[in-house]
């Protein structure tokens, strides 16, 4: 196996985190492998980081991020209860996962986690861009972020690209944007950014 991030690996053109019995990471379900195999230069992660995971679901890419980490931690939020029990039967062989059932435009529910290093976001909301800027409370000075931006959770009638520039235009007050990849074919209208708190 090649190793193209620190805890990311490839081999035969597929993807895989260290685990007991690695599963590939799949890009069709994932969008961070999604990203990698687009050409992502950059990718975050490291041992020992604090993450803040926002629309957590089923759990799969939060297990592929809990393998990369090691001892750091994931507060992995999810709004349906019905969608935390499989992510809850995940975490429970993972120590450094911390499932919390919260509504992710309320970050001040669960202020108690303090600053992160990093805040992942991959949630299928009109209002996905305010959401990443409220809860940037918790992302330390250099913290970074992952957003997968869903173009039609946004507006379903408006063209594309327009609205991924609107939204750029927008983070970018906020953050320093390193890097946008589109995710055909593995995920229609998605754009995923990379970028860093800019804030002082």
């Amino acid at each position: 196996m090649e190793e193209i991030f620190p805890g990311v690996y490839r081999e035969n053109g597929n993807l895989y985190t260290k685990d007991e019995n690695p599963e590939p990471w799949n890009p069709f379900v994932s969008k961070p492998a999604a990203a990698i195999l687009k050409g992502l230069k950059n990718f975050p992660l490291r041992k020992g980081m604090k993450i803040l995971y926002l629309g957590a679901a089923h759990g799969t890419t939060v297990a592929h991020f809990s393998n990369i980490l090691g001892e750091g931690i994931i507060y992995a939020i999810e709004f349906s209860s019905k969608v935390i029990q499989k992510l809850l039967e995940k975490a429970k062989n993972k120590e450094n996962i911390v499932p919390l059932l919260e509504d992710a435009r309320f970050p001040e529910n669960y202020g108690w986690i303090g600053k992160v290093d990093l805040i992942y976001q991959d949630i299928a909301q009109r209002d996905q861009i305010l959401i990443l800027k409220r809860n940037s409370i918790f992302l330390k000075k250099e913290g970074y972020f992952m957003l997968a931006l869903k173009a039609k959770a946004i507006d379903s009638v408006r063209d594309v690209k327009e609205i991924y520039s609107d939204a750029l235009k927008e983070l970018s007050k906020n953050f320093e944007i390193l890097e946008t990849i589109n995710l055909e074919p593995y995920e229609k209208d998605h754009l995923f950014i990379l970028g860093k708190n800019s804030k002082h």
